[in-house]
């Protein structure tokens, strides 16, 4: 994709920042918002209230505040594949929009490659990595993350290795995108459980294919990363940990409550419903910014392959996992990736970017002010693809 033909007739004086309607949508347009830029929202008919609605830009009558609602223009479409449109490019075009992507890209399109070579639209941020954090991709987010040497939790081959409590990271039968993950110890549970599921309903036929992975013992934590192209540093924006359901409601109960609730039918899942700031402590902070330093470093050395580009990751990213105990000291563990933006938009409650800009900000205000300074310096190309 030819960035100069992308951002040819974009006045960078008039820029409107363009999201789908969901995941990070909210927090995006916020910090578009506090920086000065438009906001348009392709929002999905049926789901759309949220931002046409309940969210959606009004003149402000506070003296306290410069805006009320942060979503101006909402473009409805049966579904979030139609962005690719002809009519909804043609729109998006004369708002002059930069695109800020999520995950939805790729749970929502048949076709991921169509977003990377028919979407006309400049997207802020890495355009080809989405596809990388699937695990059935030839090249995923397992290699990039062994090539930055992270450490990662043991991989199982094949069920007849299994000598530990494993996670088994089957997809959901009907959703396919979502997790049905399950903890199996052998390869004999891991035929019985999986055959359990899969009749109920609960995995997909292909579960047997699924990753088999070690079940790390620690304190799951998401380090929420920003890496600009305009400074060449990177930032730790905030941390946070998963709400899952109905996970979390197991770990409300006693030990024999949650056998009961077992035994009577209640499976155990692990589908993420929402995400809790939380902090870590400062010694262990170097060596998570160690880890992200070294992504950053492998994402730059990326073939053009996967990567036309040639400029690695851009804004936000996150390193997902736990810190665990080894022999009395902390290390951590890097079971998950996401090469965009996360799904929380909660991590300027800890206190991360305030040590470094006087103030919290948000996922969606970094990227906000990202844009901004590239529309002062006259260096947009560095921070869309």
């Amino acid at each position: 994709m030819d960035i100069s033909a992308l951002l040819k007739g974009l006045d960078p004086k008039n820029i409107t920042v363009g999201v789908l309607g969901g995941h990070s949508a909210l927090d995006v347009c916020h910090g578009a918002k506090k920086y000065g830029f438009k906001t348009v929202c392709v929002a999905r008919k049926g789901r759309e209230k949220t931002y046409a609605q309940y969210f959606r830009a009004q003149n402000s009558k506070l003296k306290t505040q410069s805006f009320h609602g942060c979503i101006d223009e909402v473009i409805l479409v049966d579904k979030f594949e139609d962005v690719l449109k002809g009519d909804v490019q043609k729109k998006l075009k004369s708002l002059n929009t930069i695109f800020v992507h999520n995950r939805y890209f790729w749970v929502y399109f048949s076709d991921y490659s169509k977003l990377e070579n028919d979407f006309q639209i400049p997207i802020f941020g890495s355009r080809t990595f989405v596809k990388l954090e699937e695990r059935d991709q030839s090249y995923n987010q397992y290699h990039l993350l062994k090539d930055a040497g992270i450490r990662t939790p043991k991989i199982f081959k094949k069920p007849e290795d299994i000598d530990r409590p494993v996670l088994v990271k089957a997809a959901e039968a009907k959703r396919g995108y979502e997790r049905a993950f399950f903890v199996v110890g052998g390869k004999e549970e891991w035929e019985r459980e999986g055959t359990k599921l899969e009749k109920e309903g609960k995995v997909g036929p292909k579960w047997r294919q699924a990753t088999i992975e070690e079940f790390v013992v620690g304190a799951p934590i998401n380090f929420n990363f920003f890496y600009s192209p305009l400074t060449k540093e990177l930032e730790l924006l905030g941390t946070d940990t998963r709400r899952q359901t109905n996970l979390d409601g197991f770990l409300r109960m006693t030990a024999p409550e949650q056998t009961k609730a077992l035994h009577s039918g209640i499976p155990l899942k692990m589908i993420e419903t929402g995400h809790i700031a939380c902090t870590v402590k400062e010694s262990i902070l170097e060596k998570a910014f160690d880890l992200g330093e070294k992504f950053v470093k492998a994402t730059q050395k990326l073939p053009k392959s996967l990567d036309p580009s040639g400029k690695g990751i851009i804004g936000p990213f996150a390193l997902q996992g736990a810190v665990v105990a080894d022999d009395g000291k902390e290390d951590i563990v890097i079971f998950d990736v996401s090469l965009r933006i996360p799904g929380s938009p909660g991590t300027f409650a800890t206190p991360y970017s305030r040590y470094l800009y006087g103030e919290a900000m948000s996922v969606g205000e970094r990227i906000g002010l990202e844009l901004q300074r590239a529309v002062a310096e006259k260096v947009l190309e560095k921070v869309v693809t």
